[in-house]
């Protein structure tokens, strides 16, 4: 062995040490522009001003301009040279796509969630499923709608695979702005996907991953058979 080449030696100290991960305005201002997105107070093409945003959350425009250009890689937003940044529409195709690639992501995230079996993951989409239980009415679909992505968020993000929960995360967002301006409008299904949330939740209990896979995928595939045949 030549002895100008270093020997790596795995007992030393690393050169750079994990940085904690923290919570940044900017983060803060899209959690916070996010929210008004999904919540129904910003509406589907609605214009967003990056100085009456920065106004109204009080911070500067550089963290609103920084945030705005995060939301516009998940979908949720638009920007365009001629009318800036406006909040997305959705038409059935556009859902139809996140749709179909939720179904090849989410069932097997339910699956190893199911097989890892967090006491959380139970306790958490349980919660989501009475509040969806108590909007079954319809009168607020939005709410039952941010329901809805709170039942699914908890059983894929148990999956402990981060890159796959983020992208469910990004695709959950669009899932819930168009499920309420597109695929209710013309299929109010709600009651049919609550049932078969209780049936989801119920294999994930049992610890049954197949079924609880199986289930997943029938779920989706259900929605993107609809937006197929929604104008």
């Amino acid at each position: 062995m030549r002895d100008d080449i270093p020997v790596y030696n795995s007992s030393e100290e690393p050169a750079l040490r994990p940085v904690a991960r923290s919570t940044t305005r900017t983060d803060l201002v899209a959690d916070s522009i996010r929210s008004a997105i999904l919540s129904g107070r910003l509406k589907p093409g609605e214009t967003l001003v990056e100085r009456r945003l920065a106004e109204q959350l009080g911070v500067s425009k550089t963290p609103v301009r920084e945030a705005l250009i995060g939301l516009a890689s998940t979908g949720l937003v638009v920007i365009s040279p001629n009318r800036g940044v406006s909040v997305r529409v959705l038409g059935s195709a556009d859902l139809r796509k996140a749709q179909e690639l939720r179904l090849l992501l989410e069932p097997w995230a339910v699956a190893g969630s199911t097989r890892l079996g967090r006491a959380g993951t139970v306790r958490d989409a349980r919660e989501a499923l009475g509040e969806a239980g108590e909007l079954l009415s319809g009168d607020d679909p939005t709410a039952l709608s941010l329901a809805n992505r709170r039942f699914h968020r908890a059983l894929y993000a148990g999956c402990e695979n981060e890159l796959v929960t983020a992208q469910l995360d990004n695709l959950q967002d669009l899932t819930a702005l168009g499920t309420v301006t597109v695929l209710w409008r013309h299929w109010p299904t709600w009651r049919e996907e609550f049932a078969e949330h209780e049936d989801i939740l119920a294999a994930v209990e049992a610890g049954n991953a197949a079924l609880a896979e199986r289930l997943t995928r029938a779920h989706i595939k259900r929605s993107v058979t609809h937006l197929a045949r929604t104008p």
